[in-house]
């Protein structure tokens, strides 16, 4: 049994119990941040900050909410918005949270392409990083079916539908997930319980796995430059902090951390009060019908490329590339086979161009995700479709050729 000795306070009594003082270091204190990076790399601190908005938000909306097929959409719009106190700020800074965390998701996503950090001993960063994307998906669309609008209506019925697998025709699959013919109460609770309970503990498990990848090999850099962090935190803590090339975690790099967001909650706030209706879809206004199918059905904007993948294409094959889609950034660290791990502006041409073009090409996904599928639309929608499939095909012998900076 360990030694225990008489505590001379809390903190003390605390300490030989829990190994507080253990715990900061390893988190904090002693946990190195290269002094050479930007901005982008407090990206993760906003997706916790706002993945905490999202949580007490959600709570609050779940003391009002009611779950069933008769009452959801009016708790949410009467209930809720009309008559609770502040009851319209909860769901909108819940509605812009939800939104924004995925554009900051794609920001934290590509700064870390463009700056190699999945490259060799940083896998499991990239990997838990994407897990918690796919994560983050499953629980927008979760959200996204809960005020029972026409729009989360029929979003759940051709979501769903692709579980038939097409030519499959899986759909003893497709009514087992709804648990029932059709999107019901039995779908609606299923969703609820997936939204409140299960992907929330999921997405906290997933954060903590990523925290833990990043301690190890430590953060990457914006110079690609390997440091020797043992050497380097020694200078700082022998008193060579100018010398050194590395900073605490905190409180050093958490004050620029704080700066950023703080930046971001200016933003996050102007959008909550003055354009909150960009995330709360006007089609969703109208309760859920399912004798009245919208014009145009189609998901948030942050699904909307991989969806624009699906529609070009015939239902199999625009399944199989809809799944592609849909997993292959997580392989990224095994099919970039270049020797470096720097930013993409100090490598190859082509994969500069690789990058700049996988970038353009998600955002035209996106756009013609949006608009209907004819015309001149259909048709950049489908180049654009097949130039992502392409680039992922090419770019193991892209990189293969790089030759080491």
């Amino acid at each position: 049994m360990a030694h225990f000795t008489k505590a001379t306070s809390v903190k003390d009594w605390l300490n030989q119990r829990l190994a507080i003082d253990k715990v900061e270091k390893v988190m904090a204190s002693e946990y190195w941040i290269p002094k050479n990076i930007n901005f982008l790399w407090a990206m993760g601190m906003v997706l916790v900050v706002t993945f905490v908005l999202l949580l007490v938000s959600g709570i609050f909306l779940l003391m009002y909410y009611v779950p069933t097929v008769d009452e959801a959409f009016y708790s949410v719009n009467y209930t809720i918005m009309r008559e609770v106190d502040f009851g319209w700020l909860w769901r909108h800074i819940h509605g812009v949270a939800a939104s924004v965390v995925f554009l900051v998701i794609y920001i934290h996503m590509f700064t870390g392409i463009y700056y190699g950090s999945y490259k060799k001993g940083r896998e499991m960063i990239w990997i838990s990083g994407m897990l918690l994307f796919v994560t983050f998906s499953a629980e927008a669309f979760s959200g996204y079916m809960l005020p029972w609008g026409q729009m989360s209506y029929w979003a759940g019925m051709v979501i769903t539908n692709l579980f038939a697998g097409g030519s499959l025709h899986a759909d003893g699959l497709v009514e087992w997930i709804r648990g029932d013919y059709v999107p019901a109460q039995a779908f609606l609770g299923r969703f609820f319980m997936l939204h409140v309970l299960l992907l929330p503990l999921a997405i906290v498990g997933l954060i903590g796995l990523h925290f833990a990848a990043l301690r190890i090999p430590h953060v990457n850099n914006q110079d690609g430059e390997e440091i020797d962090f043992d050497a380097e935190s020694k200078k700082y803590l022998d008193g060579d902090k100018a010398g050194s090339k590395v900073i605490r975690f905190a409180n050093d790099f958490m004050s620029k951390d704080i700066m950023v967001v703080g930046i971001f909650l200016i933003f996050f706030f102007y959008l909550v009060f003055w354009n909150y209706s960009f995330a709360l879809d006007p089609v969703n206004f109208d309760p859920a019908d399912g004798l009245k199918t919208p014009a145009h059905i189609y998901p948030e904007w942050y699904f909307l490329w991989s969806y624009e993948i699906l529609r070009p294409f015939n239902i199999d094959l625009g399944l199989i590339l809809f799944g592609f889609a849909q997993v292959i950034f997580v392989f990224l660290p095994f099919l970039d086979r270049s020797p470096n791990t720097c930013p993409a502006n100090r490598r190859g041409t082509m994969f500069k161009v690789w990058f700049w073009l996988m970038l353009s090409n998600m955002i035209i996904l996106t756009a013609m995700g949006k608009l209907p599928p004819e015309g001149v639309f259909s048709t950049i929608g489908l180049v654009a479709a097949i130039v992502f499939v392409v680039q992922w095909l090419a770019l193991p012998f892209i990189t293969s050729r790089e030759k080491k900076v």
